[in-house]
């Protein structure tokens, strides 16, 4: 039990607030041995007499003070004491039967501090004084009370901690349980949750206790969505590579068998159940080279050398290098780029790559007639580099996803001679990384899409 955060935080008020109790009790503990109830009543009982003695003294046509002050310490038993202005005796009641009593050295101010004054035998005196309408200086004490420390213990202070530090103690360690499950039952929510995963009946953890706590829960839940989507991709993943792979391997295989068991037995069906093989194996490579590729990019172990590049050399190259493609495909394409347009630091090779991609996906979405565009320029630091095209477009929903590895917008058109497992984007997003750039697309259904890629014209950070 002890060992879990709620029982370890809970501990930790309760430590907290004993301890704060204790101090407070022995601060108040010896409060009441320097000013306890005794001495406080004795006060209290100077101050009335000096009042009374005062009182009289300005009533008109009243008794002296003397008479007053004899009077008064009579009836009530104390030491009546009359100064003169520069702290002179004019008058002791008890002059006759005690040690005198000076005037204080320094009269206290703070009424917290029990006043005392000593006479000349060290003997203390409680004192209640004050000064009177002609100057003078009235001045009521009495004999300090004898106390014990065990008096004061059992007759001020354990009443008090009994009654009200008991209760404020239970009502902290009470209000401590709370807050430390407030804090507490949130984080055991996460624990809760990490320890069934992975499952894909898991839900956010709702929100709760402190900021601190509340956005860590929040990051959490960000990151069971995240690593959801991760588990729904990768499964996708080898659902769409399992196809990709069984549909060559299907037709080698049934090729092959072919060769071997002597149905293709005529030159002409050998010759094709080869080309066969060798196209479908073709394929096969260059989906593991795509895989490998991303793979090293996601690493930072890909092979990126970086110089001076001309984008539009290398996006006329691209367009060169798809022509007999795009004859067949009834599609044309347009290099607009300035010829005046910088040199970037970049790899070419790899730049090619990014360009060559783009312009594969926008080929297999674009229709008959349609145009593909590659357009370049420079904005402030950046270049940027668009390959727009005039095909179906691209939803929202898959725009957030579209460079996302292994996805295809459309799973209804996957497999196939003409189309991938859906890395072609997912590459071109690593390498534009890589270079310190960024890429995005803007599509709409039925109008085409755009993808835009960004380029800084300073030396990018290399990859190590």
């Amino acid at each position: 039990m002890l060992s879990s955060l709620r029982s370890r935080l809970w501990l930790s008020y309760a430590f907290i607030i004993v301890t704060a109790l204790s101090l407070v009790a022995m601060i108040l503990f010896v409060y009441l041995i320097r000013n306890p109830i005794l001495y406080r009543q004795t006060l209290e009982r100077l101050r009335a007499v000096q009042a009374v003695v005062m009182e009289r003294e300005n009533v008109p046509q009243s008794q002296p003070v003397s008479v007053s002050a004899e009077k008064a310490s009579r009836t009530f038993k104390v030491r009546v004491l009359l100064f003169s202005q520069d702290k002179q005796l004019i008058l002791d009641t008890y002059a006759d039967r005690e040690v005198p009593l000076p005037f204080p050295k320094q009269r206290t101010l703070n009424r917290r501090t029990t006043p005392l004054a000593r006479d000349e035998n060290g003997a203390n005196w409680l004192y209640s004084i004050e000064e009177l309408s002609d100057g003078s200086i009235l001045m009521v004490a009495s004999p300090r009370p004898r106390i014990s420390i065990l008096n004061v213990f059992n007759d001020e202070f354990l009443p008090i901690i009994l009654q009200g530090g008991l209760i404020a103690l239970l009502l902290s360690l009470v209000v401590a349980f709370f807050f430390a499950r407030w804090i507490a039952d949130p984080l055991q929510k996460i624990v809760a949750v990490t320890r069934a995963f992975p499952s894909d009946e898991i839900k956010a953890v709702e929100t709760g206790g402190p900021h601190e706590v509340q956005e860590l829960t929040r990051a959490f839940n960000a990151m069971i969505t995240r690593m959801h989507a991760s588990q729904k991709s990768q499964r996708e993943f080898v659902a769409n590579v399992s196809h990709e792979l069984k549909t060559p391997l299907t037709s080698i295989q049934g090729f092959a068998q072919a060769i071997l068991d002597g149905t293709a037995d005529t030159s002409e069906s050998r010759e094709q159940a080869a080309q066969v093989i060798y196209t479908e194996s073709a394929r096969m490579h260059r989906m593991v080279l795509d895989l490998l590729d991303l793979a090293r990019l996601d690493a930072g172990t890909a092979d990126i050398t970086m110089s001076r590049v001309n984008m539009l050399a290398v996006l006329n190259a691209v367009a060169e290098k798809f022509t007999p493609q795009l004859q067949r495909a009834g599609v044309n394409i347009e290099v607009n780029v300035s010829a005046n347009l910088p040199p970037i630091t970049a790899d070419g090779d790899r730049m090619a790559q990014v360009f060559t991609n783009l312009v594969d996906n926008a080929l297999k979405f674009t229709p008959r007639g349609g145009l593909i565009s590659l357009w370049a320029a420079v904005e402030k630091n950046t270049m940027r580099i668009s390959v727009t095209d005039t095909g179906a477009g691209i939803s929202e929903q898959a725009q957030a996803h579209i460079f996302g590895r292994f996805y295809q917008a459309d799973p209804a058109r996957r497999g196939g001679e003409q189309h991938g497992a859906g890395l072609g984007l997912a590459i071109a997003h690593e390498i534009v990384m890589a270079h310190g750039g960024r890429i995005s697309v803007h599509s709409r259904q039925g109008e085409g899409s755009s993808f835009d890629v960004f380029l800084p014209l300073m030396k990018a950070r290399l990859p190590k």
